[in-house]
């Protein structure tokens, strides 16, 4: 199946083999609870302080938070789901024109995480864009469905909006200057992967996404508003994540985790999948400038403390994540002192 998405018309009735997850690797949904405490954290009010605390928390006990009154139209939302859905629906030989396993292209269709090294397939198709600077990437974009570079292109400048408040928020949390973090993480990159999850025969046997951290700084997750499919570990535990009405998931990723000195942990995720209807979900993934030195700031290694991880750039780290399988050890891990 390598090489060849899923999402082509064609109707499973059984999971293919290249998809079956060895036995002690199965999602266990039966043994998923669902999340009753996902905090869930109002950013439109006055009080900077709260907001900031807020978010500490959420980082320091979840490693994952959500956002409402956060100032993205509930209209533009709906226009990214629309134009994201016409994309997957387009006939499977238009979409192949965009498809690549390459993961240095920056716009490429493509299917489960790294089809080219990885044993077993995630029930996956996704579109993957390079979104910041707009004016260099959107024309690469596809241009069907006939909106589609409209509608992407004012909710990811609205997105990157958002997701540089909240990292102001979290520099705040940490007891920093409310710019350091920006500062530290650069003039930043923005990626989008439009995920697809089609409907699956065998959901118990597979992932749309095994557990994995994110490599980026921060991810801003529109989940789908009707199906759920995400679950974070939570003290060891998976746990189901439901959507809550228009909101964003934010999720830690592992440069936060290395800035904040190992105190914001970088969440495990994974996505799985059902046997009733398909699922989108539309990641938005701020990451550190290519050659800025990430490292913990001094301010926040006292009292003895030394520094977790050693100094590195995101060209380091994304060249290891991309070598490997997503669910083999923690990146970070390579990166320790």
């Amino acid at each position: 199946m390598a090489g060849k998405v899923i999402s082509s018309g064609f109707h499973y009735t059984t999971l293919p083999e290249s998809y079956v997850r060895p036995v002690n690797d199965r999602p266990n949904l039966s043994h998923v609870s669902e999340c009753d405490n996902v905090p869930v954290i109002d950013i439109g009010g006055e009080d900077r302080h709260r907001i900031s605390q807020q978010i500490g928390d959420a980082c320091r006990h979840y490693g994952f938070f959500q956002v409402i009154n956060h100032s993205v139209p509930v209209e533009l939302v709906k226009k990214m789901e629309q134009v994201g859905r016409e994309f997957f629906q387009l006939p499977v030989e238009e979409k192949m024109k965009l498809y690549s396993e390459d993961p240095t292209k920056t716009m490429r269709l493509s299917t489960s995480f790294n089809v080219q090294k990885e044993q077993v397939h995630n029930w996956r198709d996704y579109l993957r864009l390079h979104c910041y600077p707009l004016e260099k990437y959107s024309p690469e974009w596809p241009s069907n469905p006939s909106n589609f570079k409209e509608y992407v292109g004012d909710y990811c400048t609205v997105v990157r909006e958002l997701g540089m408040r909240i990292l102001e928020f979290i520099s705040e949390s940490l007891g920093l200057e409310k710019e350091r973090i920006n500062m530290i993480l650069g003039e930043q990159g923005q990626h989008m992967a439009i995920n697809h999850y089609p409907v699956c025969p065998e959901p118990e046997l597979t992932y749309g996404l095994p557990g994995h951290t994110d490599p980026n700084a921060l991810t801003i997750l529109l989940q789908d508003s009707l199906v759920s499919g995400l679950q974070v570990q939570k003290d060891g535990k998976w746990v189901a994540v439901k959507p809550c009405p228009n909101a964003f998931v934010i999720n830690i990723g592992d440069q936060l985790e290395a800035i904040s000195n190992g105190e914001y942990k970088s969440v495990w995720h994974r996505a799985v999948v059902n046997s009733d209807q398909p699922r989108m979900s539309i990641a938005s993934f701020l990451c550190p400038c290519n050659d800025s030195i990430l490292s913990a700031p001094k301010e926040l290694i006292k009292d003895g403390s030394r520094r977790v991880f050693r100094d590195y750039t995101y060209t380091d780290y994304y060249k290891k994540f991309w070598s490997r399988n997503l669910d083999q050890q923690h990146c970070l891990e390579f990166f320790k002192n």
